[in-house]
């Protein structure tokens, strides 16, 4: 039987997060006698993986030959913000049940992209699942190092300055590596209805009343759920000025939530006073997208200890948690 030609100018389109699209040129003689098609997608090695976690093994996709492009998804457990290459075989199979096959195409290489909104829509509802009762709340608070105060006072013209957050979370949260903010906590402790004396990031704490960074003139949006290997878990929420820089961000990649109403921090009106309420069973780490003016606030130093175990910088999701992982990836 004639030999097959090697397939070639391999395109990868409509990337997703947990699916892509694939197709190829091939010798038109080839197109009514090519009954399979076998896809060869590795992860690419990070040079920063844990040489000690078992490797991916090179998965090898056997597929009966469709038009092309070919839409790729659920044949692997793709993972988000993630680098893969891929490489391509055309095959026959004959009535032996044995494969003529093609050599192998050129390897290309992508990256699946973030999580879509209906994905963060899913987190969001298992965050709702165990986000609990209601606490009415007062103020926002930023802890940190005296220093990095310091510095704020004089050299940012006495503001906190948004800055670029970073991996922590799910992998596949649009916000990271992308979204300017600054972070701020509200978690208020049960039996005193004010924050706790600890922090793991200083024994600084800068506190501004919360009608100052959450009001009817904010947007508030669900970014991410995660845990890191424990019992308690964070939900990472976007407060942003409607209009601002930080709001037309989110407004495509993250869901709204309305600011009265929500499982996870809500801003209404009672008696014609603004009423401020958070989540009790999750940790709320609340990203405001724009610069904060220290003088709206007060500057103190906490009591407490500082429990660097509870550190969530560049922390990573646990990817066997049932409560915070979906199924398109990690």
């Amino acid at each position: 039987m004639e030999l097959l030609s090697t397939p070639h100018s391999i395109e990868i389109s409509n990337i997703t997060c947990d699916s892509f699209r694939i197709s190829w040129a091939m010798e038109d003689s080839d197109l009514e006698r090519v009954t399979h098609y076998f896809i060869d997608l590795n992860k690419k090695e990070n040079k920063n993986s844990n040489k000690f976690k078992h490797r991916d093994v090179p998965t090898k996709l056997v597929a009966k030959a469709v038009p092309l492009p070919m839409t790729v998804r659920g044949h692997w457990f793709l993972s988000p913000r993630t680098e893969y290459s891929v490489a391509v075989q055309t095959a026959v199979k004959q009535s032996d049940g044995e494969y003529l096959v093609s050599g192998w195409s050129e390897t290309v290489e992508f990256c699946t992209g973030d999580y879509a909104k209906e994905h963060l829509a899913q987190l969001q509802e298992k965050a709702e699942q165990i986000a609990g009762r209601m606490l009415r709340f007062s103020v926002f608070y930023r802890n940190h190092h005296k220093e990095y105060f310091q510095h704020a006072r004089t050299h940012c013209g006495n503001t906190l300055q948004p800055y670029l957050k970073d991996n922590s979370g799910s992998h596949g949260s649009p916000t990271s590596g992308m979204l300017h903010g600054g972070f701020f906590s509200c978690n208020t402790e049960f039996n005193t209805g004010q924050p706790p004396q600890d922090s793991p990031y200083g024994r600084w704490r800068f506190q501004i009343p919360a009608q100052r960074l959450f009001n009817p003139s904010t947007n508030l949006y669900f970014a991410d759920f995660y845990c890191m290997y424990t019992a308690y878990h964070y939900a990472i929420l976007v407060l942003a000025p409607k209009g601002s820089l930080g709001d037309r961000f989110c407004r495509d990649r993250l869901p709204l939530l309305d600011i009265a109403s929500n499982k996870f921090l809500t801003c209404s009106v009672e008696d014609g006073e603004l009423v401020f309420r958070h989540a009790q069973d999750l940790i709320l780490e609340i990203i405001y997208t724009e610069p904060v003016d220290l003088s709206l606030g007060t500057l103190g130093e906490i009591s407490g200890h500082q429990l660097m175990s509870l550190s969530t910088a560049d922390a990573k999701k646990d990817p066997s948690c049932k409560t915070c992982n979906i199924s398109v990836g990690r």
